[in-house]
């Protein structure tokens, strides 16, 4: 009997839970998050799945700040060596980053029944310490309450109370999913008012990982934020792909078509001429700049004349050189 009632006492436990973590979102545009909802299952059916296939880029990849909170799934399912995989899997990234109050800060929630935010974005601004907390994190057990995780890095950690920073400076803000289950509590509508709020969200599942849960709670496009590994003893590897993705590429060191002088900005890039040359309407290849000589019918012993003569000569040696 007292068994029966434990298991009634645990269920309403989650229900409440579920409840409480998913739905309380009144303060969020009602209309935004309908529209966010709206695109995600239009993407849905799609086939955005990206499985492991890191790729070198580690010169040519510039870091850039963020603030970056994890949400870690440490329900039961995970078992405590494959915890122990996951923690490795963040100290390497940590390890990629460009950690430092102007650079990238970091945070970690972990969740699994209940929420416990192990660390916020201004409590470690050096990898040696952020590393040695990331040692500290303790599973949590039973339960899959990524809705309510969601939220609560919505909520908790991704405040300027936190150690985000503020909209004006234009720092992006993302978060990085692990679960290898199917949540207990609704995800659409809090991921939905999550990236409304300016979070771009990834989502990697590993093993069992419900596919449809975590195409609803990534960002679009889903096949460029939607991850999966087999199992967390390869999940490390993935460190690779997120630096690529995370520290942005630097499209000139990518491969470019300019003729002359390749010029990065943000993702895109642009192309200049050395000095001497213009650019072609093509906006890649270069031109000699013609230079015209001023004709001066005067006394050829002038000062004018020899200057209109030099003139003459330095643009017929350019076009002989240009040929």
């Amino acid at each position: 009997m007292k068994s029966l009632f434990g298991s009634l006492v645990y269920c309403l436990f989650l229900f409440v839970s579920d409840v409480y973590g998913t739905y309380r979102l009144n303060r969020f545009d009602p209309q935004q998050v309908t529209a966010q909802s709206y695109a995600q299952r239009r993407n849905i059916a799609r086939p955005p799945l990206r499985t492991l296939a890191p790729s070198a880029t580690d010169n040519s990849c510039r870091s850039r700040p963020l603030d970056l909170v994890f949400i870690i799934d440490s329900s039961r399912s995970v078992r405590p060596g494959e915890f122990e995989k996951v923690k490795i899997f963040l100290a390497d990234m940590v390890d990629t980053l460009d950690v430092g109050p102007e650079a990238t800060r970091v945070a970690v929630v972990n969740y699994a029944s209940t929420v416990k935010i192990e660390f916020l974005l201004k409590a470690h601004l050096n990898k040696p310490n952020m590393k040695q907390a990331i040692t500290r994190i303790e599973p949590l057990a039973a339960g899959t309450m990524t809705g309510l995780a969601i939220k609560s890095a919505m909520t908790e950690a991704f405040t300027e109370e936190s150690g985000a920073r503020p909209k004006s400076k234009n720092i992006a803000k993302v978060a990085i999913i692990v679960t290898d289950g199917r949540p207990q509590d609704q995800v659409e509508e809090v991921s939905a008012a999550a990236r409304g709020s300016g979070i771009e969200i990834y989502a990697v599942g590993v093993d069992r990982a419900d596919m449809t849960s975590l195409r609803l709670m990534a960002s679009n496009p889903l096949e460029d934020h939607v991850f999966y590994v087999e199992t967390y003893g390869v999940i490390e590897k993935l460190t690779s792909k997120f630096r690529e993705t995370l520290c942005g590429v630097d499209p000139c060191a990518m491969g470019h078509d300019c003729e002359h002088i390749c010029v990065s900005s943000n993702a895109s890039h642009h192309c200049k001429c050395r000095k001497g040359y213009i650019l072609n309407l093509d906006q890649k290849t270069c031109t000699l700049k013609q230079i015209k000589a001023v004709v001066v019918v005067e006394d050829p012993c002038k000062c004018e004349a020899r200057l209109a003569f030099q003139m003459q000569t330095q643009a017929a040696l350019q076009e002989i050189t240009a040929r």
